[in-house]
């Protein structure tokens, strides 16, 4: 059994940022101002797998926007377990900490940047999506192989499920 694998069998919430995480990094804005992102969908049932294997979501990011509102609440993400608006991470993760009664090593954290390492260095897990900055590879428990908006978030959901031994199962459930 690896480290990666042991750390991933205990964990019960996923974090995640959002831009470079949940996208690609991309940001785009009409004449308006209008933000727009792009969301990948195998990402999206990704987390509904892992929410459907008792495992919850939440999401922590540095920037504000609807957008991600609109997101979180298209996926079931409870309005309580999403943060916006945090360049400082430190004080979002406490509060998710006393709002989950869960202790550290059962939270996994997915990130792309420098601002993500204050509760990477926290977290029972630090991931990394494969584009991620030098730095923070560095400090990450485990790197995914796809990037960010690209498929990483899936590729986290699936290797939790896997660790947890209910990848297996659900995955059957689809050929019924």
């Amino acid at each position: 059994m690896t480290k990666i694998q042991t750390r991933a069998e205990k964990i019960r919430l996923l974090v995640l940022d959002v831009d470079g995480v949940m996208t690609d990094g991309s940001l785009f804005y009409d004449n308006q101002g209008q933000e727009y992102k792009a969301f990948n969908a195998r990402d999206g049932h990704g987390i509904r797998m892992l929410q459907y294997g008792d495992v919850r979501v939440a999401i922590l990011t540095g920037r504000q926007s609807n957008l991600v509102s609109y997101r979180a609440a298209n996926l079931d993400i409870p309005e309580a377990l999403v943060f916006q608006g945090y360049r400082d991470k430190r004080p979002a993760f406490t509060k998710l900490l006393q709002q989950t009664g869960l202790q550290t090593q059962q939270i996994a954290y997915l990130g792309d940047d420098v601002v993500d390492l204050p509760v990477m260095m926290q977290a029972g897990l630090a991931i990394a999506v494969a584009d991620a900055h030098p730095f923070v590879k560095q400090h990450a428990h485990w790197i995914t192989e796809q990037a960010g908006g690209r498929g990483a978030v899936r590729e986290v959901c699936e290797r939790l499920l896997e660790a947890q031994g209910k990848l297996a199962a659900m995955l059957q459930g689809y050929l019924k």
